[in-house]
């Protein structure tokens, strides 16, 4: 066998071992997930505006806009769960769709696989330090961390307007120091995502400023949100700080968002649908702050 040969096969196997964790990460959540909503004997159903935010958050994350912004603007509209448990619902809620992305992506686009574990390994990491120091904080610093958390994916979503973005290179893989600071801005990225400011933003943007293909950030970052919400919804579900019946919405409605978005609709303009989704951002990033200020005032 040729050592081409011998590559291609022994990543192979790391793909199929990262498939296996993915899973057992996944049954673990779940159980901890069914056991914690026993502990606490609810037995209310979704509603109808939760599958929906689901179903929409997840279907536009799958085409690269994002869930976590988009279902915090939702959550402000409607008024649908308490500012103190919107990290946690966010988290627990995307974390199924956003695995089952995952597998869609490593499975399809081509990627190091030294760097792809080692940045999911980071992004573990930082997403069991990040939601314990969330589940504890209180409303009114939640409601600042997350208005500001919405100004910046606005940000990023004006960026990618107007394509400023790092453009990348044509490199799959990292090496070096390279490797290290990746491995090192990635679990810091992950520990705040679970603020609710989402991870998909600061990885691509890091994966290019570092000479990758652009391309090649999709499994890496689907890849690491979904190693590191199961481990974050693990410590929100235990603590009580989320919503169980919207997250459990989310959940299910973006189980039928993420693979409409990844087979059924191959390509569709996306500008004009950024930017209400942007318009949305601000006005709920505005609104979480603004009750951060009335709090205060109390």
């Amino acid at each position: 066998m040729r050592n081409s040969d011998r590559r291609a096969a022994g990543s192979v196997l790391i793909v199929i071992a990262i498939f296996a964790a993915l899973s057992v990460f996944t049954l673990a959540y779940i159980v901890v997930w069914v056991r914690t909503t026993i502990a606490r004997n609810d037995r209310s159903k979704p509603t109808i505006a939760a599958l929906l935010t689901g179903f929409v958050a997840n279907f536009f994350d799958t085409l690269g806009i994002g869930s976590f912004a988009t279902t915090t603007s939702i959550f402000k509209f409607a008024n649908m769960v308490p500012d103190r448990l919107i990290p946690g619902t966010l988290n627990a809620g995307h974390t199924i769709p956003t695995i089952l992305q995952a597998f869609i992506y490593i499975a399809v686009i081509e990627v190091d696989i030294a760097t792809l574990v080692l940045m999911i390994a980071g992004a573990v990491a930082g997403s069991w330090f990040g939601a314990g120091w969330v589940a504890g904080m209180s409303t009114r610093k939640v409601q600042i961390g997350v208005g500001f958390a919405l100004l910046f994916a606005s940000v990023v979503l004006l960026m990618r307007q107007f394509d400023l973005f790092p453009a990348g290179g044509d490199a799959l893989g990292l090496t070096g120091i390279k490797l290290i600071a990746a491995v090192v801005l990635n679990t810091i990225f992950a520990a705040i995502s679970t603020l609710g400011i989402g991870f998909y933003a600061p990885c691509m943007t890091l994966v290019g400023l570092l000479g990758m293909n652009p391309t090649a950030a999709f499994p890496i970052m689907m890849g690491s949100s979904a190693f590191l919400m199961p481990v974050a919804s693990s410590r929100f579900a235990m603590s009580g700080a989320y919503s169980q019946t919207v997250a459990l919405g989310l959940a299910i409605g973006g189980l039928f968002g993420v693979p409409l978005a990844a087979f059924a609709v191959k390509t569709m303009p996306l500008t004009a649908a950024r930017w209400l989704v942007m318009i949305v951002i601000l006005y709920a990033a505005v609104t979480m702050l603004r009750s951060a200020y009335t709090e205060r005032s109390q």
